[in-house]
């Protein structure tokens, strides 16, 4: 293939897209809606986190000014976990509007994660909210079947491709020029929109964050390239396999309204009709059966515990409580919080495998549909998607754990045993002691892990895509 001729293709497809008013309409609303959505993501970052962090800041504040106490009290008096926002939410909010963004933390309990956006805004939330990458998504791809459903079809009905071809210039030469044209025409609109998106990694990303932040951002502007490539593909070649430009545009149309709306949506409903989860009601109710088949760790008479009660007085050959060489009450809640915590866990796990499978169900799809794909990817590297959730309250819950057996540990230290002459109360320098909770975002390698099927899918996208402009290239028809 000559690369000047190429080239000259590509130019004169791009003569052509500045010459309609179409580019030029769409490039101002696009402008605009970038605008708009940059700077209301910004907003939404900022706020959000100055909001969690502060209240953050506040719970620790208010955990470390408790007076001197019972352990096991400072146990159930608890903590809060706030989820902070990645960088990265400013382009793609994924399902941060949807999930919670705080979790209270106690002994013997794991709750859920509360004060999610949607539940306490309006049914508008429904829509979606006008953000970086639903330009990207599903704006851009829409201009680039309206600039490119012509490219070849029209060049057919003109008789302008018979023309190109007699003057000795090659079928590959056609379908790859225009294919260049088009795909760099939508680069245009990529790169303003990860410009933007720079300005905001750079300026707001802080110490580790920053590398992990390019590293995302890198990974983020290489996916989209892709998609816009295998976007563009998909437009030559319709266009070439229509016998007029109208019937390419009314089929682009069709396969963008399956590709965005309607193959997802379906997939979403049909995930949720073949593995149904349990209502929250359920889901409780189950575990607090588990519970109670355990044992009490409160009930002394509990059978559980009176057993375990008897196995410690024998290992340590002592007649009574009293005379452990450590707090008993303090042993035995630790071993019921380990006890309930496995039952949490148990559950928690099946409940994450059938969301799981309900995933997975639109996830399988992106084979058939890169838009599923991109979403996925976008959702994941911005630290927006669902097991960027999951990590979370896989933090939150360690962390509390760790503070429940803490207190647990400082009471069998401390806290002399009934009928021993000691204080029942320990220094409040032991809670100023405690570290705070810290969220640390997924790392690469495990978003990587995550979303290796929709990773394999785009790739496999665009080997196809290439296939496709091959093939198309020894096919075409002049007329």
């Amino acid at each position: 293939m000559r690369k000047n001729v190429i080239y000259l293709l590509a130019g004169q497809l791009w003569k052509n897209a500045f010459r309609s008013k179409v580019m030029l309409i769409a490039s101002v609303l696009i402008g605009i809606l970038l605008f708009f959505s940059a700077y209301s993501g910004g907003e939404n970052y900022h706020d959000q986190n100055d909001t969690r962090g502060s209240m953050q800041h506040e719970v620790q504040e208010s955990w470390e000014n408790n007076p001197d106490k019972h352990p096991h009290r400072m146990a159930h008096y608890g903590s809060f976990a706030f989820r902070v926002k990645h960088i990265l939410s400013v382009f793609d909010l994924g399902m941060e509007n949807f999930v919670g963004n705080a979790v209270f933390l106690e002994a013997h309990k794991q709750n859920t994660v509360n004060f999610s956006e949607a539940s306490m805004s309006t049914g508008l939330l429904r829509f979606g909210e006008v953000s970086l990458a639903m330009l990207l998504k599903v704006i851009v791809p829409l201009l680039i079947f309206y600039l490119g459903f012509h490219t070849i079809a029209q060049e057919r009905e003109n008789g302008t491709l018979k023309l190109l071809i007699g003057q000795g210039i090659r079928r590959k030469e056609i379908v790859f020029g225009k294919w260049l044209g088009l795909w760099s025409l939508s680069m245009i609109f990529l790169m303003a929109v990860f410009l933007v998106l720079l300005f905001f990694v750079v300026l707001e990303s802080h110490d580790g964050l920053s590398g992990n932040s390019l590293y995302r951002y890198l990974v983020l502007l290489i996916s989209y390239s892709l998609f816009f490539a295998i976007l563009c593909a998909i437009t030559i070649l319709v266009s070439a396999f229509s016998k007029t430009a109208k019937g390419a545009l009314v089929k682009l149309l069709g396969i963008w309204l399956l590709f965005v709306i309607i193959v997802p949506k379906s997939l979403q409903a049909m995930g949720y009709y073949l593995y149904p989860t349990p209502s929250k009601i359920e889901m409780e109710t189950a575990v607090e059966q588990d519970l109670i088949e355990l044992g009490d760790s409160h009930n002394p008479d509990d059978p559980h515990f009176k057993a375990l009660k008897d196995s410690v007085l024998l290992a340590n050959k002592v007649d009574d409580v009293a005379d452990l060489p450590f707090n008993y009450g303090g042993f035995v809640m630790a071993k019921g919080e380990a006890l309930s915590a496995a039952v949490y866990q148990k559950h928690q796990r099946q409940l994450y495998r059938v969301y799981g499978k309900q995933n997975n169900v639109e996830r399988y799809s992106a084979f058939v549909n890169p838009y599923t794909a991109i979403k996925n990817l976008s959702m994941a590297f911005s630290g927006t998607d669902f097991q960027s959730f999951l990590h979370f309250k896989g933090q939150a819950e360690a962390y509390r754990y760790k503070l429940a057996q803490e207190m647990n540990r400082l009471q069998m230290d401390l806290i002399p045993n009934k009928g021993k002459a000691g204080p029942d109360t320990i220094s409040s320098d032991y809670w100023k002691s405690f570290p705070p909770f810290e969220y640390d975002f997924l790392s690469i390698p495990e978003v990587f892990n995550n979303e290796l099927i929709s990773l394999m899918a785009l790739l496999l996208w665009g080997v196809l895509a290439i296939f496709g402009l091959l093939r198309l290239s020894t096919n075409l028809k002049a007329i």
